[in-house]
């Protein structure tokens, strides 16, 4: 018997854009609980491009450090 694997759960997105770091916190998603992999709706994509390309102010503002890996 398969047992299922995979459950939903509000996750933080981010990702880089034009040197800044894009953070949105509360998406919906269906999370591996093995590998720990995101999946998300067609809508939910919609709706984070949406939130990305959108001139809206954002919810906060987050100050992160940055570092250079050097070997």
């Amino acid at each position: 018997m398969h047992k299922e694997t995979m459950i939903e759960k509000k996750v933080t997105y981010v990702l880089e854009l034009d040197k800044r770091v894009i953070i949105i916190e509360n998406v919906p998603a269906r999370v591996c609980l093995e590998t720990g992999e995101k999946f998300f709706s067609p809508e939910t994509v919609e709706k984070i491009q949406e939130t990305v390309w959108s001139k809206k102010k954002p919810s906060r503002l987050v100050e992160t450090p940055v570092f250079n890996f050097q070997a």
